[in-house]
């Protein structure tokens, strides 16, 4: 794929504070790899659309998965549809398994689709091109798996807050999520039949 290999990206995984979601006594890739093991089988409702829409946008339907894995526990942790409630605006963030940002301080995205359709899916990944190109035109000297990695951090944060590759994740929520996801994708690729 046009976009770097999944299975060449270097991870350290999940954080401590990311395994501890689901009360895990050890972190890193192993901790990734139980996490989206643990959604696997919810995972599965989308497997074909995640697939048409990996093929549609030249992007793994593994990091696909991995990414609603990280973002929504394939739709576990969702109130109808939205997620990442905001206590001080008394309003929702994220929207769908992807959870694109309609904060308008945020990404400011407008929701397209229902929170599990392919059409919100076609959003998110639209989004997490438009960042690995914005990273690529940023580190044109990174290797391709490098302006991956760099393009699922900014997918987090945005492309603002990514300054080197050392600390993709300086920014990112739990310090370690394109690392996490990275492994995650790795699981679903090489398991979980994406």
């Amino acid at each position: 794929m046009g976009f770097g290999d999944i299975m060449s990206v270097q991870t350290t995984g999940a954080s401590v504070q990311t395994a501890q979601q689901d009360k895990l006594t050890y972190s890193g890739v192993r901790a990734s790899h139980t996490l989206a093991q643990t959604d696997a089988g919810r995972m599965d409702n989308y497997k074909s659309t995640i697939r048409r829409v990996g093929a549609k946008y030249g992007i793994a339907p593994a990091l696909i998965a991995a990414i609603i894995s990280r973002e929504s526990r394939a739709g576990n942790v969702l109130e109808g549809g939205w997620g990442d409630y905001d206590h001080s605006r008394g309003q929702y963030n994220a929207w769908g398994l992807m959870q694109v940002d309609v904060n308008p301080n945020g990404g400011g995205h407008t929701a397209r689709g229902g929170w599990n359709s392919e059409e919100h899916l076609c959003q998110g990944t639209e989004i997490l091109v438009y960042f690995i190109g914005r990273i690529r035109n940023k580190f044109p000297s990174w290797t391709a798996e490098q302006q991956l990695k760099g393009g699922i951090a900014a997918y987090n944060m945005g492309d603002g807050n990514v300054h080197s590759y050392g600390e993709v994740d300086a920014h990112t929520t739990g310090r370690d999520y394109s690392n996490d996801v990275v492994a995650r994708a790795q699981w679903y690729k090489n398991k979980g039949g994406f």
